[in-house]
């Protein structure tokens, strides 16, 4: 049986892709800042670890205690919805230290275990922002615009040692906790001088009719997980599918 490890668990596309492998039996290694037993159903095959992925000790303690991994999914992020000239540098580092470099530290922490065994694969969450750009989330595009590039490099060096890396691309996401993170890290909101257009912005937005959901996410990492013919960059959501289509 076979082990997956899934950061982000709490909420949203990580706690979605944890339920769907635990229903189709796969030992699943759910991870959270703040560990919740509560969120996901009793299982043989599920054990839950505290993981702060821009916390160093944390990821050394946590790789640890989860022992032996398949398959590795990067799905912990923090959303950021500003006007870039008031947004602080302390806060665009706090978006990239979660959605960038706490991916590339996961997978650092792990790919030995791959390397070595010749096997396994390494999937990384991206968004869809990376393929159309949108105003009001330029911090949040070039945390995972790197994702995306670093995604694909690493795929080519990983080639030899049978290592799957993929990248999965969802669109807008209602049902997750975006926006609870976007106030989290920036309480103030958007600035006075951005507002009319900020307005004009998220009504836009709003109109557009598909979204992404949870389940578009899972079933996409499922599908990377377990078919090794299936493409290195997965649109997940029918406006994901949408906007790499249109590319």
């Amino acid at each position: 049986m076979k082990t997956v490890l899934i950061t982000g668990c709490s909420s949203g596309f990580g706690l979605e892709t944890a339920r769907y492998f635990l229903e189709r039996d796969w030992n699943v290694i759910a991870t959270m800042r703040m560990p919740r037993e509560d969120v996901l159903p009793r299982s043989a095959h599920l054990r839950v670890l505290a993981l702060d992925v821009t916390d160093a000790r944390s990821i050394r303690e946590a790789v640890d205690a989860a022992g032996s991994i398949d398959v590795l999914v990067n799905n912990a992020g923090v959303g950021l919805l500003s006007a870039f000239e008031g947004t602080s540098m302390e806060t665009v580092r706090q978006v990239f230290e979660t959605n960038t470099f706490g991916t590339l530290a996961m997978t650092h922490a792990l790919l030995p275990q791959f390397t070595q065994r010749r096997s396994g694969a390494i999937i990384n969450v991206g968004s869809a922002v990376t393929l159309k750009s949108f105003p009001l989330l330029s911090i949040y595009t070039a945390s995972k615009a790197a994702i995306m590039a670093f995604t694909e490099s690493l795929a080519l060096e990983l080639e030899a040692f049978d290592v799957r890396v993929g990248l999965i691309i969802p669109g807008r996401a209602p049902e997750t906790r975006f926006g609870e993170n976007v106030q989290r890290l920036l309480p103030n909101g958007i600035p006075q001088a951005y507002q009319a257009f900020a307005q004009a912005a998220f009504a836009t937005i709003e109109q557009a009719g598909d979204v992404t959901h949870s389940l578009d996410v899972a079933q996409a990492v499922w599908r990377f997980a377990t078919d090794t013919a299936c493409p290195a960059r997965l649109p997940a959501g029918a406006d994901a599918v949408a906007i790499a289509e249109s590319r």
